[in-house]
C-alpha cells in the first residue's frame, strides 16, 4: 500500500476538554490505524483542543438511510419505559 490512493479512509472523532462526547471533525487517509491516529493529532488538535482522539475506518461505519427517518426515529411518547422521569439520579452524577 505505498500508493496514497490505496490508503483506507479514516473518520476522526475528537473529545474536547469541555465535552463528554467525541465529535466527528473530519476524515483522512492513512496506511494503518496507528499512523491515522498520529495524523489526526497533527491535523485536528494543533491548538491542544482535544483530550481524546478516535480514528475509525470509514468502511467499518454503517449508517441509516435518511429516508428511513420515520421508522428509526418515531416519537416514543407511547413508550413510558423510554422516559426515565421516574428515576432519581444521585448527586455524584451531575453530567447527565
Amino acid at each position: 500500500m505505498s500508493d496514497r490512493q490505496e490508503w483506507p479512509l479514516y473518520e476522526v472523532f475528537i473529545r474536547s476538554k469541555q465535552g463528554l462526547d467525541h465529535k466527528h471533525v473530519g476524515s483522512l487517509h492513512a496506511p494503518d490505524a496507528k499512523l491515522a491516529l498520529q495524523n489526526a493529532r497533527d491535523v485536528y488538535t494543533r491548538r491542544g483542543e482535544g483530550v481524546s482522539i478516535w480514528v475509525v475506518p470509514s468502511s467499518a461505519i454503517t449508517a441509516s438511510d435518511p429516508e428511513d427517518k420515520a421508522s428509526n426515529f418515531d416519537p416514543a411518547d407511547d413508550k413510558i419505559y423510554r422516559h426515565p422521569t421516574f428515576y432519581t439520579l444521585p448527586k455524584e452524577v451531575d453530567h447527565m
